[in-house]
């Protein structure tokens, strides 16, 4: 035996065989445990994702968060790009961003005061800014008081800089009276018939649309027909009569565009990556200039090139092109993202109600903003026809402001007023002093008097 030490136990064999792998033997590692791995935290960030979605106060939270960015970035953006408009003008650099914070300021107070509305008084309001708007829209038309602007009479002078557009308040009331007249049928079980759907739904929309029209501008009137179809298709109109009624509507702006020589030029301008005779396209190309010169994170705020007169309206209609521009490619991501979370938390308030009006009237500003934003943006991508109308919430313009921030109060109201939105928001209602002290009190005074001794 070799004088080697040898662990007490065990034959010289296993020694050997120990660490060796013995063929055709396979070694079993231990089972991963389970909850670990990639497959594993992706699951889990799933599932918390899908917790988050489907908590009560998502929306309420989504549409407010949404629309405050959108406004702030807004304010930022206004002011950068019409600096140099206002400059060139005389004014002060900051003059357009003042008047659209002003604005902004009283959207503010009309947004809190929708939010705090009931339904009730929401509903009550319907027919007051209907007749209010068409009374304002009739003015409009009035020689003396109506006021041109870029070939559209459309606007009410109020003494000073400051301009009225009523019919940017005319979505608002097209879509707070529809809702209630849809809601008022839908409840006597009347919106099965296609009189009582149509009539007279879609009269006063028409009615609206012809004033809108006689001032010549068709893009409010294309948002305004994308509202009317909105709340068609919310009633649950029937597939033939809505498109019957579409196919209506689109002969008619087919109509409407054949016969103005601008609109074709507009139409024409689609796609378009010259600036064409006479300069026809010169806008539409210049908004391209400006998205293609920002790369993927923009030249810098307040750096942009096109809007020292290159570009027209960089302020109103063409300011998402100066935010590509400035901000580049993750800046407009960034809008883009905000407007698709605030039609997503429309939509999720108008599928979750059990009210009828709460559904059309969500279903029908979701509509309204999603549809302008989509016309505005398309526009300066070069994929549809430069139809006039701001972003909502992010262009220059208190008459757009205004009404926009008082229907996402409206969205607001109507998140809010959901029933586990408005437990959750209960249960965190701080209490105040007096009361927590009062329940104290009167609880421990019930103890003293149940304690047969009576001792403290």
């Amino acid at each position: 035996m070799p004088a080697k030490q040898m662990l007490p136990g065990r034959r010289p064999s296993a020694v050997k065989a120990q660490g060796r792998k013995r063929p055709g033997v396979s070694v079993k590692r231990p089972a991963r445990p389970p909850g670990r791995g990639p497959l594993a935290g992706l699951r889990r960030t799933q599932q918390q994702l899908r917790r988050a979605w489907d908590r009560p106060l998502t929306a309420y939270y989504l549409i407010f968060g949404s629309s405050l960015l959108i406004t702030v970035l807004g304010l930022v953006m206004v002011y950068s790009a019409s600096m140099i408009k206002a400059l060139q003008l005389g004014l002060g650099d900051a003059y357009f961003f003042k008047k659209q914070f002003l604005a902004a300021l009283i959207g503010g107070v009309l947004l809190l005061a929708a939010s705090r509305m009931p339904v009730k008084l929401h509903r009550a309001l319907s027919y007051p800014v209907l007749a209010g708007t068409l009374f304002l829209m009739v003015l409009v038309q009035v020689p003396g008081i109506g006021v041109s602007i870029n070939g559209n009479q459309n606007w009410i002078s109020l003494g000073g800089p400051f301009m009225l557009q009523p019919s940017e308040f005319g979505k608002l009331a097209l879509i707070l009276w529809g809702a209630d007249l849809l809601a008022r049928k839908g409840d006597k079980g009347l919106l099965s018939q296609w009189k009582h759907l149509l009539v007279p739904l879609v009269p006063v929309a028409f009615l609206l649309l012809g004033l809108i029209m006689l001032g010549g501008d068709m893009g409010t009137a294309m948002i305004l027909g994308a509202i009317l179809f909105g709340l068609l298709w919310l009633a649950g109109a029937p597939t033939r009569m809505f498109v019957g009624v579409l196919a209506f509507a689109g002969a008619i702006v087919a109509l409407l565009i054949k016969t103005s020589p601008h609109r074709m030029d507009r139409l024409e301008c689609i796609g378009a990556t010259e600036p064409g005779k006479n300069d026809l396209c010169w806008q539409a190309v210049h908004g391209i200039y400006a998205l293609a010169s920002g790369g993927w994170f923009g030249s810098g705020l307040g750096a942009s090139v096109e809007k020292w007169g290159q570009l027209p309206e960089a302020h109103t209609d063409f300011i998402f092109a100066i935010t590509g521009e400035e901000l580049g490619l993750a800046g407009t991501l960034s809008v883009l993202a905000l407007f698709a979370a605030l039609g997503y938390a429309g939509i999720r308030v108008a599928g979750r109600t059990e009210d009828s009006f709460v559904r059309f009237a969500a279903g029908g500003v979701t509509t309204w903003i999603t549809a302008q934003a989509v016309i505005n943006i398309g526009a300066v991508l070069g994929l549809l026809p430069i139809a006039g109308v701001p972003l909502p919430l992010f262009s220059y313009g208190g008459s757009a402001l205004l009404p926009t921030m008082f229907a996402v109060g409206l969205l607001i109201a109507f998140a809010r007023e959901e029933p586990a939105a408005r437990a959750a928001l209960a249960m965190r209602q701080p209490k105040t002093g007096w009361r927590r002290t009062g329940v104290r009190w009167k609880s421990m005074r019930r103890r003293v008097k149940k304690r047969p001794s009576g001792e403290r």
